[in-house]
């Protein structure tokens, strides 16, 4: 028999705000009642304060002295510094998860890459859940924990990133076929053993990706999103 996890209050409100942020059901600069959220969640007040002070410390909430809390705003110097650190570390971490694969990996490589389908502006949370199972499963292959503990505390931010670009851009037929390409070349690089391809097919999938066209489109002078 599964048994389910027990939240306290705490951790509880953490999740249900977290991932309310995560699916953009909050969006950037949103007000959030710490006493309507409670009420809401059904608990008191000094939950959720927690809840939002573990929610700061990770750079998605805002706390003022006296004010309701609000969700972080999305920046351009954000968006870069998330960029600048994948550019690096993920290719890093994909050529040698090619190299350290076990055969535990290889299926959970193969497993995430057949959940996978190309994000698009109606992607809810578990599309986004499920790009976030493949890479993972990717760089979770390099055996580096130091590594691997960078790439998991990125996610979350990464992934607003992700949803802002989803919002704002046209998808195309050929944009979803060059992603769905760049995934499955990566897992047969990596399952394959080719160090040197993986991290290729992965630099080039950081310089194409959601986050990086966030980064363009709130670089200072670009023109607005629409």
């Amino acid at each position: 028999m599964t048994t389910k996890p027990v939240f306290s209050k705490s951790q509880y409100a953490y999740e249900e705000i977290k991932q309310r942020i995560l699916a953009d059901e909050l969006h950037p600069g949103a007000a959030l009642s710490q006493e309507g959220i409670a009420a809401e969640l059904g608990v008191s007040t000094t939950p959720v304060r927690e809840a939002l002070k573990r929610l700061a410390a990770e750079g998605l909430m805002t706390l003022e002295t006296h004010r309701d809390a609000r969700v972080t705003e999305l920046s351009f110097e954000e968006a870069q510094s998330l960029y600048e650190v994948r550019s690096h570390v993920d290719p890093l971490a994909a050529g040698w998860a090619a190299q350290r694969r076990t055969g535990a990996d290889v299926e959970a490589i193969r497993r995430a890459l057949d959940a996978l389908d190309p994000l698009t502006g109606t992607s809810g949370i578990q599309a986004l859940n499920a790009h976030r199972d493949f890479h993972r499963a990717v760089y979770r292959a390099s055996h580096n924990e130091p590594m691997i503990g960078i790439l998991d505390s990125l996610w979350d931010k990464a992934d607003r990133y992700r949803q802002f670009t989803l919002r704002h851009r046209a998808g195309s037929a050929s944009e979803d076929a060059r992603v769905r390409g760049e995934h499955r070349a990566l897992a047969e690089a990596v399952i394959g053993g080719q160090s040197g391809t993986a991290e290729e097919v992965m630099r080039g999938h950081i310089e194409q990706s959601l986050g990086r066209q966030a980064m363009e489109a709130l670089r200072p002078g670009a023109a607005p999103a629409r």
